[in-house]
């Protein structure tokens, strides 16, 4: 034991004695939460959409054609109540939903008017404002056709709600999507790096030929690198809480615990990157290109997966991150508990298994 924390007590020396390295692990994360503050919109299309109508009249089914009929929106089949939305919403299987009041077409035959209500998840507010802002279109369009076969002007008042992010702030989207990129590139890039400096150098073959076991060596370089990753946790929780005002709705200990495991999970790539490669220059465009393109095209942070073909949507399950941000927009933004995050956290648990276990199966002790 004395051996292992004299070997982790070196690698942190390591890491202290280089500034570049410091550079990458403290100053990435703060740079990109302070100047993230911008997300990236895009059309949305083809969004599933539950319509509760009340009224089940002659108006009500004409507006719901037109909104199926648009390349905005499917129409679900699917049986909500009213009390069971937040249920929904909750999990993730929906972003918008319609609520037609009863007599809307009473309403709009002897008021000249009615409302209608429009529920949308805010917590990605791009998304949600895009959503309402074509359906409310869509909703102007049937006014406009309604008052050109009525003899009265007919007004439909659509009355909105944006839960989880009532202001619709960018922050509600960028800052899971900026831990899930650090905590990404830190531990897959600076372990897969430190680890093959040793082969460059010729120090990993003294260190897996001394009594010290070759597996401690790898398990003693990526701690330092599970450290500093909770500091850039606690440095990111800290920034969007006093500097962007983003509060963390869920409990801090269960965010805290799924991004030690999200670490753990981008520590075995690394290990795996660093065991297949030879040069760390090789590590490093593998690690930049393999992880940051796909955590930024497949993690739902920039681009919405339902507007990608299936089979891109089939691989973004493989991409850590993209678990890994479900569960932060849950716990930060939603308030959600564990329940709610079982099935990203049985991913991400299955997604380390499988690295650790290739890992130990093509690490070899002699490196020539």
């Amino acid at each position: 034991m004395k051996q292992f924390s004299a070997f982790v007590k070196k690698e942190f020396a390591h890491v202290f004695r280089d500034r570049r390295t410091l550079l990458i692990l403290f100053g990435m994360p703060i740079m990109q939460i302070l100047i993230f503050g911008f997300a990236l919109s895009n059309e949305i299309k083809n969004t599933e959409l539950i319509v509760i109508d009340k009224a089940k009249d002659q108006a009500s089914q004409k507006l719901i054609n037109r909104i199926d009929a648009s390349r905005y929106f499917d129409v679900s089949n699917m049986q909500l109540e009213e009390k069971h939305i937040q249920d929904v919403f909750e999990r993730g299987k929906l972003k918008i939903v319609l609520i037609i009041p009863q007599n809307f077409n009473l309403s709009l035959a002897h008021e000249s008017k009615a409302s209608i209500q429009i529920l949308a998840d805010a917590s990605d507010p791009n998304t949600a404002n895009l959503l309402i802002t074509y359906l409310s279109a869509i909703v102007q369009d049937y006014q406009v056709e309604i008052n050109g076969i009525s003899a009265a002007a007919l007004n439909i008042i659509p009355q909105t709600r944006m839960l989880y992010n009532p202001q619709l702030r960018s922050a509600h989207n960028f800052v899971p999507g900026v831990m899930a990129l650090v905590l990404m590139l830190v531990c897959v890039m600076m372990t897969a790096i430190t680890i093959v400096r040793e082969k460059e150098t010729g120090t990993m073959e003294v260190l897996l030929i001394s009594p010290f076991k070759p597996w401690l060596v790898t398990i003693a370089k990526a701690i330092p690198y599970l450290v500093l990753s909770w500091v850039n946790v606690i440095t990111i929780i800290l920034l969007s809480v006093f500097v962007l005002k983003l509060p963390v709705n869920g409990n801090l200990f269960l965010l805290f615990s799924e991004s030690t495991l999200f670490i753990i999970t981008c520590l075995t790539i690394g290990i795996f990157i660093s065991i297949k490669t030879d040069s760390q220059l090789v590590a490093m465009l593998i690690s930049l290109i393999g992880m940051l393109l796909p955590t930024l095209l497949f993690s739902g942070f920039m681009f919405p997966l339902e507007n990608m073909p299936v089979v891109l949507q089939w691989i973004s399950n493989i991409i850590p991150a993209r678990w890994y941000y479900v569960i932060v927009k849950s716990i930060m933004i939603k308030g959600l508990g564990f329940n709610a995050i079982f099935w990203e956290t049985i991913a991400l648990v299955i997604i380390t298994v499988f690295f650790f276990v290739i890992s130990i199966k093509n690490f070899k002790v002699r490196l020539a």
